[in-house]
């Protein structure tokens, strides 16, 4: 039997009208500041798409252990 990840039911009555407009809010803005965040610092990109690289050359079995430089 497959595991559940407890997402199967979405119950999209769960949070108020208003409440929907608040969350919907919060992820406009965090995605606004997100995207400053990453315009002002350049470096981000750059060590991110050095990690993927990496990650594609040397295809660890264990990502999180060759993230901490454990392998």
């Amino acid at each position: 039997m497959a595991q559940k990840s407890g997402l199967e039911a979405l119950d999209i009555d769960a949070l108020s009208s208003e409440q929907q407009e608040k969350l919907k809010q919060f992820k406009i803005n965090t995605r606004i500041a997100n995207e400053k965040y990453l315009r002002s610092h350049p470096e981000v990109e750059m060590v991110l798409g050095e990690f993927l690289r990496e990650v594609l050359l040397k295809r660890p079995g264990d990502i999180r252990e060759f993230a901490a430089g454990k392998s």
